[in-house]
């Protein structure tokens, strides 16, 4: 039987460890605090990410991440994007030598503006063919309560991909396998930027045609980075690209869009912070690394660049839905 390790105990952390245990794989879920991972095996509930829920008998879970790691076949990486490289370098060396390595974060790295596979291949000195991407319409509470939904499994190893794909299908967990891994980064990466947009519209108390056209514009310019790259427009069009992206733009239960609706609202990133549980949302500092990766290679993201002046420079969101409606018109 597969052994999988899953490092990280929010909420998709939690809820992607549920989701293999139910496809059947023997899986340890690795928790910062013993005290959770108590809750989690004599409980079977995570109260502080996902309280309610109900986990299965059969996920076990340890706050000593040798011990998790002992023997796993498939080591899922659920930390924050720009914790990920810090934590990494405490677990590297007892990753198995060829276990596969999956990451769950979606952004880019702040200081060397690599995407998560990168960071994970670097840190843990591993060639790039056993790092896997999990993207797509995912939110963490949905698919917890067994709401059906597809995803996106990423690694340029096809075998690898597959394996993974069997270890975490459900009945109502569909995934998908694909090769190109910087094209599902990419999306993953600049669709919590633009939830943050969506948001701050929202808050301002702009209605659905806003809305669609910060996705749609969003879309635009995450396929032209994404292409940039390296990854393919098609990748951006499917489960990856448009499906995470609508399904983060559009939901209150994501924390980029909720964030973002504080800000509207007239918050600041301390306030906002406070209201969604003492969480940052992971664009407010993907804005930053996404704008300076798109400088780098050329690529024109205003809409990112909008976000970023909101967050981190003082401009007001009134004032960057304004500059984002102003700009010169031209053919689509």
């Amino acid at each position: 039987m597969t052994k999988a390790v899953v490092l990280g105990a929010g909420s998709w952390g939690t809820t992607f460890a549920k989701v293999l245990a139910d496809a059947g794989t023997d899986v340890t879920l690795w928790t910062r605090r013993s005290e959770v991972a108590d809750a989690i095996v004599t409980r079977h509930e995570n109260p502080d990410y996902l309280p309610g829920i109900t986990l299965p008998a059969a996920l076990s879970a340890t706050a000593d991440h040798q011990k998790a790691l002992d023997g796993a076949d498939i080591v899922v990486l659920a930390v924050p994007s720009q914790s990920l490289r810090g934590n990494l370098e405490r677990w590297a060396g007892a990753i198995g030598a060829d276990a596969t390595l999956l990451s769950l974060a979606k952004g880019i790295e702040s200081v060397t503006l690599l995407r998560m596979s990168e960071v994970i291949s670097q840190v843990a000195a591993v060639d790039p063919s056993r790092v896997a991407v999990l993207s797509g319409p995912n939110l963490a509470r949905e698919i917890a309560l067994e709401q059906p939904t597809a995803t996106v499994v990423a690694c340029t190893d096809e075998a690898r991909a597959m394996a993974i794909q069997k270890s975490c299908a459900t009945g109502y967990f569909r995934p998908y396998t694909n090769t190109d891994v910087i094209g599902c980064e990419i999306g993953g990466a600049c669709k919590n930027v633009i939830a943050l947009a969506c948001g701050m519209a929202s808050g301002i108390g702009l209605g659905e045609n806003t809305i669609a056209t910060l996705i749609t514009r969003g879309l635009a310019e995450t396929i032209r980075l994404g292409v940039a790259l390296g990854g393919k427009a098609p990748t951006l069009a499917g489960l990856a690209g448009v499906g995470d992206l609508v399904a983060t733009c559009n939901s209150p239960l994501s924390r980029n869009r909720s964030f973002g609706e504080r800000l509207g609202l007239g918050d600041s990133l301390e306030s906002a912070q406070a209201a969604t549980n003492g969480q940052v949302a992971e664009g407010v500092k993907s804005c930053t690394s996404v704008r300076a990766l798109a400088a780098a290679h050329g690529v024109e993201m205003p809409l990112t660049d909008a976000v970023h002046q909101v967050c981190h420079e003082g401009l007001a969101v009134r004032d960057a839905v304004g500059i984002l409606l102003g700009r010169r018109v031209k053919p689509e």
